[in-house]
């Protein structure tokens, strides 16, 4: 499936006057670059894709994971929007929480800025952060893992 999603993205780079696309699939990051001498800017971690006229994807390498190099327990705490992700109420003040914080049921873990508007996210239950996946000013996606907990 997402070999026909890259064969389309492929496809709209060569009848399109861009010289690079970059798509996120399944916690996956691909780039698809239309001129070699780009490879060399590509950000690490990154899939990258020569396109040429025929259509032929040249070369492709593994992501690893992006924020997280191993895999944390606890339950995933999902981003209930898209927006901004703050771990503060101003730069100023410290974080709500932080790796390691006991956090119970309705507190507030962070904010996330959508058109403008503050939105606390709460905690769904009583436990421990065990993961933090995002940093502070970071753009999230909805339902993107914002923290790991691990429940009391």
């Amino acid at each position: 499936m997402w070999q026909d999603k890259l064969k389309e993205i492929i496809y709209i780079l060569e009848n399109s006057n861009m010289n690079e696309i970059e798509v996120t699939f399944w916690g996956k990051k691909y780039k698809v670059v239309k001129s070699p001498g780009n490879l060399l800017n590509s950000m690490p971690g990154t899939n990258v894709i020569q396109a040429t006229t025929q259509n032929e994807v040249i070369s492709s390498q593994e992501e690893k994971p992006i924020l997280q190099k191993e895999e944390v327990q606890g339950e995933d705490l999902l981003s209930p929007m898209p927006g901004t992700y703050y771990s503060a109420p101003t730069p100023e003040d410290p974080p709500f929480v932080s790796v390691g914080s006991k956090v119970s049921k309705g507190q507030t873990l962070c904010i996330i800025e959508a058109m403008k508007i503050m939105n606390e996210i709460e905690s769904e239950f009583d436990g421990i952060i065990t993961a933090i996946n995002v940093e502070n000013s970071d753009p999230v996606e909805y339902n993107q893992v914002l923290f790991k907990i691990s429940p009391s």
